[in-house]
């Protein structure tokens, strides 16, 4: 029979995104099940979890490392995780196309000659590119002279960001401003 308290110390490890210590899960697990857990129990059920995730059918295993237990990929599949990470950062946004994402973000609809009023510079690469991830689409077009082509953003975008809807977007006032002080103020 499976001690119950494998599968709750597997959903704390899983979600943590750095090491679970013994005593964080002990003191948890004691207040969530509301029962008293020890260390004991805890160490038991890590153990059966370890023989659990032995087999060659799962490609991750629990480690302890850094002071607590954590999941990792078993090194028998290291050349093909360093493979994904290398395509994946290739992915990544640049400078200039995450401060465009932001503008066409904050700003739609808004056309390409808006954007480079806003940005000062050019902003064909980064909008081909945005258009290519599918973060941003075109939307139509203005009501004005020559009828420029109006972008938004994306179901994508949402995902990608992880937000809901776009009031979900941080706001001026969630950002605290510094003073802006040149050099530092002596006191004589």
């Amino acid at each position: 029979m499976l001690n119950p308290l494998v599968s709750h110390i597997q959903a704390l490890v899983f979600c943590a995104q750095a090491p679970v210590a013994i005593e964080e899960m002990q003191k948890c697990l004691s207040e969530a099940l509301q029962v008293e857990v020890t260390v004991s129990d805890v160490l038991e059920a890590i153990e059966e979890i370890h023989q659990l995730f032995v087999s060659e059918a799962f490609a991750f295993q629990i480690y302890a490392i850094g002071g607590g237990y954590q999941f990792l990929t078993k090194p028998d599949y290291q050349e093909t995780l360093a493979l994904f990470l290398k395509q994946k950062s290739k992915r990544k946004l640049s400078a200039s196309a995450l401060e465009t994402l932001a503008i066409v973000a904050y700003k739609q609809p808004v056309t390409r000659t808006q954007l480079e009023q806003i940005r000062g510079v050019s902003c064909d690469y980064a909008l081909h590119k945005l258009l290519e991830k599918e973060l941003v689409e075109i939307k139509g077009k203005a009501d004005t002279i020559g009828r420029p082509v109006l972008y938004c953003t994306t179901q994508k975008f949402m995902e990608y960001f992880g937000i809901n809807h776009l009031r979900d977007l941080p706001q001026l006032k969630d950002f605290a401003l510094e003073e802006n002080t040149i050099g530092e103020i002596s006191e004589n």
